[in-house]
């Protein structure tokens, strides 16, 4: 089933606040670790905790660099001014995050010590080939790589644009460090565990003035991050606090998951993570807001959508199954085939793709990567008309099972979710017919 992320960025957003964002709303911590272990690169060890900002518990994810790649990300001295920035915040005191499994730090990942691996350099910056190497020698799922792949190559179209070079020559400086990667492949590993299929960023909130870098002192928001929020299209709200609070990398992240800006009238918040951000702002605190919402997600009425269309004649039947799979998995709202006719009465197969407009341009990169079609009709701003749904829990002999229950007018359906029916039949050896009807009376019958 699905998941619904709603980011509320009004404190800004970057990647270390991403991460442990996914990580307050329940990431898999193991498979977080399994992959930051593999990570193919030393002198960095990453700290899980709970800290204070502003009196409010929120989790942290902190990456330690050691002395040969210490930067200066989180040094407020160093990014807004000759004269060292005194922080009036009390010591943080540790509580209990929902990604810890104990109220003491949770300890990831340590190479410090190591022999530097044939792959690592020192943070002066890595070309992206270099950074793409890391994430593939990296443990962590296809779709995780893909993400990460597709967050660094946002980043880099941002710098290639920014300084007039073409991406292969991009030299990544901040976002080329160590710290900067593992963020990124964390985000990407976190978000990918958490199953989310719908993100809802309504906008991305900065700040003002300048900022030091390795380029030197550059106006907020910094071109990179503001190449990203224009060729993706992300609302931006300027308000009047000092200081950087969209780093490139949040900026990427957010381009790269986020499927619709618009918001819900109303919903139910299933969970809420609390991302700690480094950066000690006077003016607001640094903490990113994610919840997991459900119920009038997708409100009853109108809703604008992309159909992309292709008809293919010299695919196998494998690749084409194959690339349902792949398109669900990257996004698409829904794929089919239908059987034609081309021209010299060839029979082929239509394929229909409908989606976000968000989505358009991943989904068309997968039809062509994956299939033999050389063209693809899109009809931008197709209007559809949607009932209210709502994803419940129903109670049963064999335990919960998820149903879908949509609203039409004086009358409600329930119709139970695919998976949940298939886990429970293979379980208890039921038909999986069986499970569906038992399903579907027991949610009528609660409703």
């Amino acid at each position: 089933m699905g998941k619904t992320l709603y980011l509320e960025t009004s404190s800004g957003i970057s990647g270390d606040m991403f991460v442990a964002a996914m990580i307050d709303l329940g990431a898999d911590l193991e498979t977080l670790e399994r992959a930051l272990n593999s990570i193919p690169a030393d002198g960095f060890m990453v700290e899980i905790s709970s800290v204070k900002k502003s009196g409010i518990a929120c989790c942290d994810f902190n990456v330690i660099l050691d002395a040969a790649h210490e930067n200066h990300d989180h040094d407020m001295a160093y990014l807004y001014g000759p004269a060292p920035v005194s922080s009036a915040a009390p010591q943080e005191e540790a509580h209990h995050c929902h990604g810890c499994e104990d109220e003491e730090a949770h300890h990831c990942h340590c190479h410090e010590e190591e022999p530097h691996h044939h792959h690592e350099h020192h943070h002066h910056g890595r070309h992206l080939a270099e950074i793409l190497d890391i994430i593939d020698a990296t443990d962590m799922t296809d779709s995780a790589k893909a993400l990460a792949d597709k967050m660094f190559h946002i980043v880099a179209e941002a710098e290639s644009l920014a300084h007039h070079m073409p991406l292969e020559e991009v030299h990544f400086h901040e976002v080329g460090a160590i710290d900067s990667i593992v963020d990124i492949i964390a985000a990407a590993v976190t978000f990918d565990s958490l199953g989310i299929t719908d993100v809802i960023i309504p906008c991305l909130t900065e700040g003002r003035g300048t900022v030091r870098c390795q380029h030197g002192v550059l106006p907020v928001p910094v071109p990179a991050t503001m190449n990203i929020i224009e060729a993706y299209d992300m609302p931006l709200t300027i308000m009047e606090a000092k200081g950087e609070y969209v780093t490139p990398t949040g900026a990427a992240i957010a381009a790269a998951i986020c499927t619709t800006h618009q918001l819900p009238k109303a919903f139910r918040i299933v969970r809420t993570g609390l991302g700690a951000g480094k950066r000690d702002y006077t003016e607001r605190t640094n903490i990113l807001r994610a919840y997991l919402i459900e119920g009038n997600a997708m409100e009853e009425g109108k809703d604008e959508i992309v159909k992309l269309e292709t008809d293919i004649d010299d695919s196998t039947g494998e690749a084409l199954g194959y690339t349902i799979d792949r398109l669900m998995q990257a996004g698409a709202l829904d794929v089919h085939y239908s059987p034609v006719y081309m021209k010299k009465n060839r029979p082929a197969w239509e394929l229909t793709v409908i989606c976000k407009k968000s989505r358009m341009e991943e989904l068309e990169d997968i039809i062509f990567k994956e299939t033999t079609t050389i063209g693809i009709r899109e009809f931008p701003s197709v209007m559809r008309s949607i009932l209210r749904r709502n994803q419940k829990q129903v109670e049963t002999p064999f335990g919960i099972a998820e149903v879908k229950e949509v609203a039409l007018p004086g009358e409600r359906r329930f119709y139970p979710e695919y998976e949940s029916v298939k886990a429970i039949a293979e379980k208890e050896h039921l038909p999986f017919a069986e499970v569906y009807h038992l399903v579907k009376a027991l949610a009528e019958q609660n409703e």
